[in-house]
């Protein structure tokens, strides 16, 4: 997807669209969400956001969010400070 994409402006008639009921919607050639499907389904993650996945044991996570909304920034200053602790002791 380039820039372009991005910028360019929505054709969809957005009030026509809001003024629809859903009791007008015709879901008939949708396959339905059958348990076979979601055993071949597959997690694909943007590259960008893939970078930045990690595994944290459940009680890792709650004792960090337990801290405040802003918990995800403390995990990173955390990292960042264990990082800074090991590049201290590798240059003594």
């Amino acid at each position: 997807m380039s820039k372009n994409d991005l910028n360019s402006t929505s054709r969809t008639n957005w009030k026509a669209l809001e003024s629809r009921s859903e009791e007008n919607i015709d879901y008939s050639d949708i396959p339905p969400l059958t348990d076979e499907f979601f055993e071949r389904a597959t997690l694909r993650v943007p590259a960008n956001q893939a970078q930045n996945l990690v595994q944290l044991d459940p009680d890792v996570k709650q004792w960090f969010q337990a801290q405040g909304e802003q918990y995800k920034t403390l995990i990173n200053k955390v990292l960042r400070q264990y990082i800074e602790s090991k590049n201290t002791q590798h240059q003594a």
